[in-house]
């Protein structure tokens, strides 16, 4: 996450800087630097899950061509748990509080939330990985099941992280 925010602080145009200057107008630019980082971050993470989904499709097209139709609705389910998430993602507000906000973010919470973004592209990681298992089942039949069911779980599990990273932004969870 810092290379994000280091590469967002490195463009601030000149009036910027100039205004960093103002005291306590440099927490609100900094605030707002983690904004714009917090933006890269969720873009480069959403398109990174497009290409997931755009390959969970593709098997979904690979299972009605070799004749699989019942593994389909199981795939669908995967597939619509990965555009959830890109949505979610990709549609949320712009992270962490203004300088007149009534939710501020402390270095606790954005500890939390780096990790979250962290986990993020773990996660990315895990669904590339089950999707790469579950094009090889298409050879094995037996196999099939479980690795759509896993990819399933792995999506899910990006959607319930990226809620549980909201809770954090917004502070409404615990």
């Amino acid at each position: 996450m810092s290379d994000f925010f280091e590469k967002v602080t490195s463009q601030a145009d000149p009036f910027k800087k100039l205004l960093s200057y103002i005291p306590g107008f440099g927490g609100y630019i900094e605030r707002q630097n983690r904004r714009d980082a917090d933006k890269i971050l969720r873009d480069t993470v959403a398109r990174r899950f497009e290409e997931y989904w755009s390959r969970a499709s593709n098997l979904q097209v690979d299972l009605v061509s070799g004749g699989m139709i019942k593994y389909v609705d199981d795939m669908e389910k995967a597939s619509l748990a990965l555009r959830t998430f890109i949505d979610k993602i990709s549609r949320a507000a712009r992270g962490y509080s203004g300088m007149f906000d009534a939710v501020k973010i402390n270095e606790k919470e954005l500890e939390a939330i780096y990790q979250f973004d962290v986990a993020f592209f773990t996660l990315g990681d895990q669904v590339s990985s089950a999707l790469d298992n579950v094009e090889a089942s298409l050879a094995d039949e037996a196999a099939l099941p479980a690795a759509i069911r896993n990819l399933t779980s792995l999506a899910r599990l990006a959607v319930e992280t990226f809620e549980r990273r909201s809770e954090v932004v917004t502070g409404s969870g615990q």
